[in-house]
């Protein structure tokens, strides 16, 4: 029961990842109102970014071909750490994903301010929700949590009854004394 805490984490961040990849893939939707949201692009992101990685991102904005193939790899990628953080399945190199992901989001404008910015929920000075969130999935990274509950315990499990069924079977071809 002491795991329960790590299983629930990876899974709300798994979350967090899979509903932000199916919301931008999903796009253009519906408002509430019954306009037509415009699909997600990465373009204003990557123009607006202000940190140690500026120049990259703002070069990438310059090319449509990189902005276009970014519009495909950001959701399907943010979809695929999601599933797996929340299935348990290939659990670490779901968590590299995030931590690779929320690395990016977080160099690209890091909180160095102190001051409200547009579009944040408050003010942040060097510590922010993606600062916050890579914490939480090199915990969930390090406690292998995969292997506690989820899919990847299901494949170990059958992997080591594969290992010693084939290891009963040598073993009985051997000659005895």
């Amino acid at each position: 029961m002491k795991s329960f805490p790590l299983i629930a984490l990876r899974t709300l961040v798994g979350w967090h990842f899979a509903y932000e990849g199916y919301y931008k893939l999903m796009q253009p939707g519906w408002s509430r109102g019954g306009g037509l949201i415009a699909p997600f692009s990465a373009a204003g992101y990557l123009k607006s970014a202000t940190g140690p990685l500026a120049g990259v991102f703002h070069a990438m904005a310059a090319h449509p071909s990189i902005v276009h193939a970014t519009d495909l790899a950001v959701p399907i990628g943010l979809l695929l750490v999601g599933l797996s953080l929340m299935l348990g399945l290939f659990t670490q190199i779901g968590c590299a994903g995030a931590m690779a992901f929320l690395a990016l989001f977080y160099l690209s404008q890091p909180p160095l301010s102190g001051m409200p910015q547009p579009g944040a929920e408050g003010a942040y000075l060097f510590v922010n929700k993606n600062l916050i969130e890579l914490a939480a999935v090199t915990a969930v990274m390090a406690f292998r949590t995969g292997e506690i509950a989820g899919l990847d315990r299901l494949l170990l499990q059958r992997r080591h009854r594969e290992v010693t069924h084939a290891g009963r079977t040598h073993d009985s071809a051997l000659p005895l004394g």
